[in-house]
C-alpha cells in the first residue's frame, strides 16, 4: 500500500533549465555549488521522510491499509464461499448427486453468477481504493503546495527539489530542509479526529 501511495507523490519536481547546457571544451567548468553557479538559491526535501514523519501522511497511511485489509478479507471470504460451492458442485456431479441434468445446470448457473458477482465486487473494491488513495495524494499535494508557498515567503528559494530515492544522484545536505518542512506540516496540521473532540467539548 505504500508503494502504491508513494508512486504517486510529487510535490516540486523541477527539471534544470535548457539553458544550462555542459560546458564547451575551450570552456571552463563552472565552479561548484548550485547557489554559486547560477545564482539561485536551491533547496530539497527527502520525501520517504516526508511520508513517514508527516503527521497527516502517517495518519492516512493507516485509513488506506485498513481499507485495503478489509478489502482483502471480504475477498477472501467470498473467494473461499466460491471455492466451496464449486467443490461441492463438483462431488455431487461425480457421485450423480442431482436429480435430473437440468437441477445440474441451475447450480452451475448459480454457481458462475456467483464468480461474476465476486468479480465485480472487486472490481469495485480495487476502484474506491484506488479513489480514496487518489483523494490522499491531492490532498498531499495541496498540503505541501500551500505550506511551501507560505515557507518560502521568507526564505525565498528558486527550487524546491523533492528527492526520493536516487532521483538526485549527489546532493550536498546544507540544501536539505527536510526537518523545516515536516517540523512547519506538523505544526499546522489538525487531525480530523481532534477537531471533533474539540467541537464535542464545546457543546
Amino acid at each position: 500500500m505504500k508503494k502504491y501511495v508513494f508512486g504517486a507523490l510529487a510535490f516540486a519536481a523541477v527539471m534544470a533549465s535548457c539553458n544550462n547546457a555542459s560546458p564547451k571544451m575551450d570552456e571552463k567548468p563552472q565552479a561548484a555549488g548550485a547557489e554559486n553557479t547560477v545564482g539561485m538559491k536551491i533547496a530539497y526535501v527527502e520525501v520517504d521522510s516526508l511520508m513517514t514523519q508527516y503527521n497527516f501522511a502517517k495518519d492516512y497511511s493507516v485509513t488506506l491499509q485498513k481499507k485495503s485489509n478489509n478489502a482483502r478479507n471480504t475477498l477472501t471470504q467470498k473467494g473461499n464461499q466460491l471455492q466451496a460451492a464449486v467443490n461441492n458442485f463438483q462431488q455431487k456431479l461425480q457421485n450423480n448427486g442431482f436429480q435430473s441434468r437440468e437441477q445440474a445446470q441451475g447450480v452451475q448457473a448459480a454457481i458462475e453468477r456467483q464468480q461474476r458477482d465476486l468479480q465485480e465486487l472487486q472490481a469495485r473494491l480495487e476502484g474506491e481504493l484506488a479513489s480514496e488513495t487518489q483523494k490522499f495524494n491531492e490532498a498531499l499535494r495541496d498540503s505541501l503546495n500551500n505550506f511551501l508557498t507560505s515557507y518560502n515567503k521568507d526564505k525565498k528559494y528558486d527550487l524546491i527539489l523533492s528527492k526520493a530515492g536516487d532521483n538526485i544522484l549527489f546532493a550536498n545536505r546544507k540544501y536539505d530542509i527536510t526537518t523545516d518542512i515536516i517540523n512547519g506540516l506538523n505544526k499546522r496540521y489538525k487531525p480530523s479526529a481532534k477537531k471533533e473532540e474539540k467541537k464535542a467539548e464545546k457543546k
